[in-house]
């Protein structure tokens, strides 16, 4: 039985159901790198160019974490997951830039994931990734639909999960929104467990993932041209959906240090908020030198102010309003 590693970093986040099932459907034994630490982050950040953002430093930590474990290790060259829109250009090149870092890495599976023209090309994908185990295209074929099914099922059971999103909230429960991308919401190292600590406050959480694509999709045709990326799409439309359900009581942007597409994005988003609603709005940076300390700190804030607020009826202002009305 073949060993194909997959690293727990960045798009795992998202497609870990269909990648893990897909392999396990071909008899693949499938291997997961550990969860985000300090040794796989520190193994990274040693290794990575010091410029990359703190998601990608880790993925170096993966990768290196499932040498001598396996014989293959799958890094999906993604290119694009939408239709006419793209990713991060780091995750563009990260296999490039492990294959010129990384000494002694087995056999890579490197296969494009370019969904920018048309979804068909994901058949593409997995049949050039399934001919690494099989030449019998019908079993890849097979595989890969098995796999997909049971991908849209965890995709729609996420969904249909945030029951609290849609119905009335508890007495004296908050609902906080995480805008971010999935390998730093998900990724409970690097974000500190931002989610378990909102938990322990009280607060319900919903992010992206929760939210319906093609409705975000539909509310950027407000804007002049669409988003050069697909993360700009499910975090402005999102922001959008947000806003309209009138169950949020703060949002969360979560970003990782340098990350050029969320200093655009996230601009755009925090004006459309602060625009079009009294919502409270606040930015969290990631990097291996974040201190807990400062992050709890701005994080109780975060939610002492909104609790005030929301027991003053709304008369303690959030951005640019008199304090009491008159």
């Amino acid at each position: 039985m073949k060993r194909v590693g997959i690293p727990k970093g960045l798009y795992y986040y998202k497609y870990s159901t269909l990648w893990e099932a897909f392999f396990k459907n071909l008899d693949a034994d499938v291997i997961v790198s550990d969860t985000t630490n300090k040794k796989i982050l520190t193994k990274g950040s040693n290794t990575c160019v010091s410029e990359a953002c703190i998601p990608i430093k880790a993925y170096f930590g993966h990768v290196m974490e499932l040498i001598g474990k396996v014989d293959y290790i799958f890094m999906p060259r993604f290119t694009s997951v939408a239709k006419k829109q793209y990713i991060c250009p780091e995750i563009c090149g990260v296999t490039d830039m492990i294959r010129n870092s990384v000494k002694e890495l087995p056999k890579i599976i490197d296969t494009e994931i370019n969904l920018r023209e048309s979804p068909k090309n994901s058949w593409h994908a997995a049949l050039y990734t399934g001919e690494f185990l099989t030449r019998d295209r019908k079993k890849i074929s097979s595989a890969y639909k098995e796999a997909l099914n049971e991908y849209k099922s965890k995709r729609r059971s996420l969904k249909f999960a945030d029951t609290e999103f849609g119905a009335a909230p508890e007495n004296n429960k908050l609902t906080i929104a995480i805008i971010g991308h999935s390998y730093t919401v998900y990724d409970t190292f690097l974000n500190m467990e931002l989610t378990k600590k909102l938990n322990k406050y009280g607060a319900d959480v919903v992010t992206l993932d929760m939210l319906d694509y093609l409705v975000s999709k539909d509310s950027c045709k407000e804007l002049e041209k669409q988003f050069f990326w697909d993360y700009g799409t499910r975090a402005y439309g999102g922001a959008i959906q947000l806003i309209k359900s009138g169950r949020i009581d703060g949002i969360l942007a979560l970003t990782s240090f340098g990350c050029g597409v969320d200093s655009f994005v996230d601009e755009l988003v925090e004006n459309k908020i602060r625009k079009e609603s009294d919502i409270p709005f606040m930015k969290l940076v990631l990097d291996e030198h974040s201190a807990e300390a400062g992050f709890l700190t701005r994080l109780e804030a975060f939610i002492d102010m909104i609790v005030r607020r929301r027991d003053n009826d709304f008369y303690i202002s959030t951005s640019g309003k008199h304090l009491y009305n008159c």
